[in-house]
């Protein structure tokens, strides 16, 4: 299959490499020239449980270089979707098919104003990946990917099939659902209860963990975002907040998205995590006062980079 991968930051790279050592030919797009000229000259170095090995990929900033693709996965930040799913509806062409793995509420619809709702595949992952430098990235973990299709019935669900079969076999262990709203509201309020609170305070996951102070903070966001998905008819998982502690412990180690995003000054993607849930509580009539104050917290911080 010819795929092409629209941002290739850690995760876009990750997938990108692994699906083509399995055989897909697959082209990288990214705007990061020092990224994608390293990959040029001398592949991909992956580090994954303290071994590296180099992956050769075609790699370019242009996507008109790129051509007609059966599949394009979207890999930005989810401030950058809008932009990403215009270049997608170029590399898709009629027939192709674009994908969203991305953190946050909102992309899918962002990339349904240039596509058909059944030519979308949604999806999460449990799977992470850290930037060294350009051309290197660390294979940081592995875990379930989960995805369906935005739209459509028997047909749709057996594309969604047949794609989650092309990932396992990469090494993507994947299953596809007929509805996937739920399990992106269930990543959604994990990355409420992490994300805002890591990146304010500087610590790691597991970290929230340590105090009662903090695991309240995050049960209460994670409270408040549950209560917005009830409302919204999504069925959700009966222990939010239970859950998302236990995220925290299996991935104690790690520092979250929106924290790496905040240690290199990078725009987070508060807006699409804790400030949909503020936004969302607003059109329902229910109050979110935590994720209002997350939100506002982490956009100060940014404002206030320099």
């Amino acid at each position: 299959m010819k795929i092409a991968v629209v941002g290739a930051g850690a995760m876009g790279s990750l997938f990108g490499a692994l699906l083509a050592e399995s055989g897909n030919e697959v082209r990288l797009c990214d705007i990061r020239k020092d990224h994608i000229n390293a990959v040029k000259q001398n592949g991909l170095l992956l580090e994954y449980e303290s071994k590296t090995r180099v992956v050769k990929l075609n790699a370019t900033m242009d996507p008109q270089q790129i051509g007609e693709s059966d599949l394009v996965l979207i890999f930005v930040k989810s401030i950058h979707t809008e932009s990403a799913a215009q270049t997608a509806a170029l590399l898709a062409g009629r027939n192709g098919l674009v994908m969203t793995l991305q953190n946050g509420m909102g992309n899918a619809d962002a990339i349904a104003e240039h596509f058909k709702p059944n030519r979308i595949i949604v999806g999460t992952t449990a799977h992470g990946a850290t930037m060294l430098g350009p051309a290197t990235i660390r294979h940081a973990g592995k875990g379930p990917t989960t995805l369906g299709m935005w739209a459509g019935g028997r047909r749709e669900f057996q594309i969604a099939r047949q794609t989650a079969a092309l990932f396992t076999l990469a090494g993507i262990e994947s299953t596809a659902v007929k509805d996937v709203r739920p399990v992106i509201w269930d990543k959604l309020i994990v990355n409420v209860g992490i994300n805002a609170i890591t990146a304010l305070t500087g610590i790691k996951n597991g970290q929230i963990l340590d105090l009662e102070w903090t695991r309240e903070l995050s049960r209460a966001a994670v409270e408040e975002a549950a209560a917005v998905a009830e409302a919204s008819g999504i069925e959700i998982r009966k222990d939010p907040a239970d859950h998302v502690f236990r995220v925290a412990q299996a991935t104690s180690a790690n520092r979250s998205s929106m924290g790496q995003d905040v240690d290199q000054r990078r725009a987070t993607e508060i807006a699409a995590i804790n400030g949909f849930v503020v936004r969302e509580a607003d059109r329902l009539g229910l109050a979110a006062p935590v994720n209002r104050t997350l939100t506002a917290l982490v956009q100060t911080m940014e404002f206030h980079y320099k």
